[in-house]
């Protein structure tokens, strides 16, 4: 069988490094990295009295693992923004944290090597439990200064209107 319906020719898997990542509808600038897309499904085990000494297993709760988006420091704000609505420093009693919107659905999309949308996971009521705003900064480095939002979330899915692209031939 086929890995892909409507590229039939196309062998290779997508790859991971042409991506962006939009929230309020729009993207987000800079986002260099972003964490794995995992859920866990707890096994419930159990047993009936009259059955010999071996168990059942069902599926229980599911937990869906924190996503940490990675940029480099810029003058854009957008990651101060959304942290500062979970809490904020100088808040004073009864504005720690902004109740009405500091959840955000926010979609990931990769795209093929020709720069056509793939694939695209939403992500739902996400919020941010650590923000580092600057790294450990050492003058003997080499690096980009990098700032990190995680995100607990309660949940994604593959957004089923993204068809997969036809791709492009290009002559010679």
């Amino acid at each position: 069988m086929a890995q892909f319906s409507v590229n039939a020719q196309r062998f290779d898997p997508y790859k991971n490094f042409k991506f962006r990542v939009r929230w309020d509808g729009r993207y987000v600038a800079g986002v260099s990295k972003v964490g794995a897309l995992s859920r866990t499904t707890e096994v419930v085990t159990h047993r009936d009295g009259g059955d010999p000494s071996t168990s059942r297993k069902s599926p229980g709760r599911t937990e869906y693992a924190a996503i940490t988006l990675e940029r480099g420091v810029t003058h854009d704000t957008e990651f101060e923004t959304w942290a500062n609505k979970v809490w904020s420093y100088g808040a004073g009693l009864g504005s720690e944290a902004s109740l009405r919107d500091f959840r955000k659905d926010i979609v990931i999309e990769v795209y093929n090597e020709s720069g056509q949308l793939a694939i695209a996971y939403r992500v739902y009521r996400c919020w941010v439990s650590e923000y580092q705003a600057l790294p450990e900064l050492d003058a003997n480095a080499n690096a980009v200064a990098i700032q990190h939002l995680k995100l607990e979330h309660e949940g994604w899915e593959r957004d089923a209107d993204v068809p997969e692209p036809t791709e492009p031939t290009f002559a010679r």
